[in-house]
């Protein structure tokens, strides 16, 4: 039997609630639980999602919005679900100097999505990151675990192909 739980406009179906009930076993429920129970739901499932912050929110017995306030505040977090491939774009000092925006700006462009999401084939995720410790070979961009150094727009679409 596939018996739906519906709250505020999510439903679980008891497998689901089930699983979220499991991750909260190892925890007391206390306010302080906070953000290593954020940690082992994304672990778990690959972003925080609304179901998972709604479950999150009854156990802890605190609002969603306080949820939101501190999972917002560490960029470890995220809120949409992974693609296949993660790219990460460099933006610090040497990247920055040398066009790191303006390749950020060209996979927005090229794979129609914004910095922190996922494209609708769930193909890519796209992040902007502060520094990804390639300063001699900016700017770079990594995929999965690739780097690919120098970069360029020219080069980009490209490399994009590549990846499946």
């Amino acid at each position: 039997m596939n018996t739906e739980i519906t709250r505020a406009g999510s439903s679980l179906n008891q497998e689901e609630h089930q699983s979220f009930h499991d991750l909260f076993e190892a925890y007391n429920g206390h306010e302080g639980d906070l953000v290593p129970l954020l940690q082992k739901t994304q672990e778990k499932y690959g972003y925080l999602s609304q179901e998972a912050i709604n479950e999150i929110s009854r156990f802890l017995k605190i609002s969603e919005n306080q949820i939101f306030g501190v999972a917002t505040f560490y960029s470890q977090f995220r809120f949409n679900a992974p693609g296949r491939h993660s790219i990460k774009v460099c933006l610090g000092t040497a990247c920055h100097v040398r066009g790191g925006q303006v390749l950020g700006e060209a996979v927005g462009r090229e794979l129609d999505v914004l910095p922190g999401e996922t494209t609708d084939d769930k193909r890519f995720d796209f992040q902007r990151v502060a520094c990804l410790g390639c300063c001699a070979l900016a700017p770079v961009i990594q995929i999965d675990s690739d780097i690919h150094s120098r970069m360029s727009v020219i080069r980009l679409k490209g490399i994009l192909e590549k990846y499946e």
